[in-house]
């Protein structure tokens, strides 16, 4: 499948014919010459080939919508909803199939914008957000609210965002696509401290479930209106004979034939299925009789990793999953950490947590305008984003402890979000710039996937170090009256506050903590490497130069 998106880039010809530029001043040092798209006749009109949904969206304004405050309470809710079913190690795999799951839902909703239409994959989008929602707040076991996450996180990171993210490059220049992306971004420094206030509300009112009911409620309301104005263009650019309905004379099995190999739904279920079979037992195996020895964990392991052989996964976007798996290994009980080893209640805890999203995105901003200024983005990633993303999770090895003023965590967190803004900026823009703008629906679910793969490859790494090291470590810490709670406190967060700060039971706790997040940071260190080595072999492309889409806004 991935080889088959890979020879479409390759032979397809770009919206304007390329011209080698001969000049050495304008050749990338060591590189290929380089290729510059240059105006030509077929500017004037829309390229032939062109699938429907690219067609539908010139004309279209950009505007976005984004619902951090729903996020960052959602965030803040989950330790607690966890805990509430005794399960709250499993807070990091919770997550692994929502990230699987929402990594792959991109390929064929890539395939939906591109010949259905940006609005109808969008109203798709809502709908798995809603359905995601209403799950949560009617949830009475793990299990339901496992599935419910799964449709949360299709439907709103990885199904809006990304579907906000297509229109946004359907119309701005590639050279301003970077302040774009940036500009978008940009509520988040304010919502997001609403966050950890509005969880604590609930929490202490009418609980977690009217939280997530509320918010169901509220997002069919602000996102709903969206879709409506998209239509209106739509049928204006009808009326106005700018479009073109394509037409066609197959049956109703012969267009369900059609839709089924279009969207390779046989690959991305083979795909699904291996990388959740080969993931989950990593996170799992604590709960087997038998653990690494259980036929249930050997036969998914294997199978998992013979579905994955089948279905190559491995490509260009290894930057984008090294750092999905650092990130997500050192964020999945950080939260925990904060409230249990320094004390915080949930609103202070979120409002740490949130430094990466509000650095990053107030950051994000000056890259972009540095992109448009220099018409680059390698340098940005290769000599200031991976390296200070090292240097941040690195140190948090020392200062993420017992007896560490909490300062230190914040100046690592800062670090972190300014390094994260300028990755994720320049990484989105390298797979851009790389291919014409008829697939950048395709190229941005492809890096979105790896992302994803990588976000899930990460919580499964969290959670089985967390499983193999905290409960080790708080059995053996505990005092002897305490140790046989050792389970009943290792999977409730709200067990853990209940022994007073001081106390030798939360001592022991708070040690169990540092020793499972000393662990943890190292692994989400190492893993930097491979992004670093990534970020090498970028080619250094000038974006100022490109001219990907007609009718652009910005």
């Amino acid at each position: 499948m991935r080889s088959a998106f890979l020879s479409k880039l390759q032979t397809h010809a770009p919206v304007a014919q390329p011209q080698v530029i001969s000049s050495g001043a304008a050749k990338e040092a060591g590189d290929l010459p380089q290729v510059q798209e240059v105006a030509s006749d077929a500017e004037d009109q829309l390229s032939a080939d062109a699938q429907d949904g690219v067609r539908k969206i010139p004309r279209i304004w950009v505007i976005t919508f984004v619902d951090p405050m729903q996020q960052g309470m959602s965030n803040s809710l989950l330790p607690y909803v966890t805990s509430s079913f005794r399960l709250h190690s499993l807070k990091a795999s919770t997550m692994i199939m929502s990230n699987i799951i929402g990594g792959l839902i991109k390929l064929p909703l890539a395939k939906v914008l591109d010949i259905r239409g940006r609005p109808q994959g969008f109203l798709i989008m809502v709908g798995a957000l809603t359905i995601g929602l209403v799950m949560m707040a009617a949830c009475n076991n793990f299990k339901t609210y496992a599935a419910a996450q799964a449709f949360y996180w299709v439907g709103r990171y990885n199904g809006m965002s990304y579907t906000i993210s297509i229109f946004i490059a359907d119309t701005s220049a590639l050279k301003n696509r970077a302040l774009m992306f940036a500009f978008v971004s940009s509520p988040y420094i304010a919502t997001v401290w609403v966050g950890g206030p509005l969880a604590t509300v609930f929490l202490n009112g009418p609980g977690f479930r009217w939280g997530y009911g509320a918010f169901a409620i509220i997002t069919p309301a602000i996102t709903c209106p969206l879709y409506a104005v998209f239509a209106w263009n739509y049928k204006k650019a009808k009326d106005a004979g700018l479009l073109s309905e394509k037409t066609h004379s197959r049956t109703f099995t012969q267009s369900l034939k059609h839709y089924f190999i279009e969207f390779d739904i046989i690959g991305i279920i083979l795909l699904a299925c291996g990388l959740a079979l080969f993931l989950l037992p990593f996170s799992l195996y604590s709960y087997q009789k038998d653990q690494w020895r259980s036929s249930l964990v050997i036969s998914m392991i294997i199978v998992g990793g013979l579905l994955l052989f089948d279905r190559t996964v491995l490509g260009a976007c290894i930057l984008a999953a090294s750092l999905f798996v650092s990130f997500y290994i050192w964020d999945s009980y950080f939260s925990s950490f904060l409230q249990i080893v320094n004390d915080l209640s949930i609103t202070q805890a979120s409002y740490i947590v949130n430094i990466y999203s509000i650095g990053a995105c107030f950051w994000s901003i000056i890259v972009g305008i540095l992109v448009r200024w220099s018409g680059r983005f390698k340098w940005l990633a290769l000599y200031f984003g991976v390296p200070l993303t090292i240097l941040g999770v690195g140190l948090m090895i020392t200062f993420r402890q017992l007896d560490v003023n909490i300062g230190y965590i914040i100046m690592c967190q800062i670090f972190i979000a300014f390094a994260g803004g300028t990755c994720v900026i320049t990484e989105q823009m390298a797979v851009m710039a790389a291919t014409s703008h008829q697939y950048v629906a395709v190229v941005l679910a492809v890096e979105s996937m790896f992302a994803n793969i990588g976000g899930a490859i990460g919580q499964t790494v969290a959670a089985a170090i967390w499983t193999g090291v905290f409960l080790q470590r708080l059995a053996e810490y505990l005092p002897d009256e305490a140790n046989a709670n050792a389970t009943l406190i290792y999977g409730d967060l709200t067990v853990q506050k209940s022994y007073p700060v001081g106390s030798l039971e939360r001592i022991a706790i708070n040690r169990a903590y540092g020793d499972g997040q000393k662990y943890i940071l190292i692994g989400g260190t190492a893993i930097l490497a491979v992004g670093l080595g990534a970020t090498m072999m970028w080619r250094d492309i000038k974006v100022k130069d490109f001219k990907q889409v007609k009718d652009l806004v910005v």
